[in-house]
């Protein structure tokens, strides 16, 4: 079986996982008739990992159909990595800080797979994902608009509802502007860090060894990329 069938297989289990794991977190939510629970599509987390289901299935389709992911899914996939890795990494600092102040907070298994363990293996599978292209620097700005228009609709939203989704965005929460302003700038530039991450490791040499020379078309190809294929003929001739 090929490399990309085999990975195109994954992806839409991956899938099926993040949306079994969705529809627990939502149904154990919903049983604990918490203001919460009702704001369920509130959360970013929730938000991003939506989207992620919907790309990984339409992702597995198209590497069971292509021997390479077309630019706009490569860039799309930097995107909501970059949101649902920096959701798990936000949450896991709200537990540990949650357990510092004696804070109880329950994470049940949905949680666990939608913050930690799909976050994981997604890393995994785009160092190692054969068929994908470079992604361009334009990915990290880019990444940040989401965040930043999620944030300004649940400042809006927060005091006509009586209830923000992570406490530091909840004014009776936070000391003043200043610790706001200092959460919410780390929060963005974990976010801007993550997506460098995975726009370096799309660009690794190692990385693109993966990709079949069928599959390669020039208008899909960056100038870097054909700079690397003309040196590389230059040297096996």
């Amino acid at each position: 079986m090929k490399a990309r069938t085999v990975f195109g297989l994954l992806r839409l289990g991956a899938a099926t996982i993040c949306l079994v794991a969705l529809i627990h977190r939502l149904s154990w939510g919903l049983a604990s008739n918490t203001i919460a629970s009702q704001n369920f599509f509130a959360y970013l987390t929730n938000q991003s990992n939506i989207a992620f289901v919907v790309l990984l299935a339409v992702a597995g389709v198209i590497a069971l159909r292509r021997p390479a992911d077309p630019r706009w899914l490569t860039v799309a996939l930097a995107l909501v990595l970059s949101w649902t890795i920096t959701a798990g990494i936000v949450f896991a600092v709200m537990v540990w800080q949650g357990g510092e102040r004696g804070i109880r907070i329950d994470v049940p298994w949905s949680d666990q797979v939608l913050h930690f363990w799909l976050p994981a293996c997604t890393i995994a599978a785009w160092a190692l994902a054969p068929g994908h292209r470079r992604v361009p620097w334009r990915v990290v700005p880019i990444t940040l608009a989401y965040p930043l228009v999620w944030g300004a609709f649940t400042l809006w939203r927060g005091p006509l509802i009586g209830w923000y989704p992570y406490y530091f965005l909840d004014p009776r929460q936070v000391s003043g502007p200043l610790e706001f302003l200092t959460f919410s700038a780390i929060a963005l530039a974990v976010f801007a860090l993550v997506a460098t991450g995975l726009v370096l490791i799309s660009r690794m040499p190692t990385r693109r060894q993966w990709r079949s020379p069928a599959a390669s078309d020039d208008a899909e190809i960056e100038p870097a990329d054909r700079a690397d294929t003309r040196e590389s003929v230059g040297q096996d001739a």
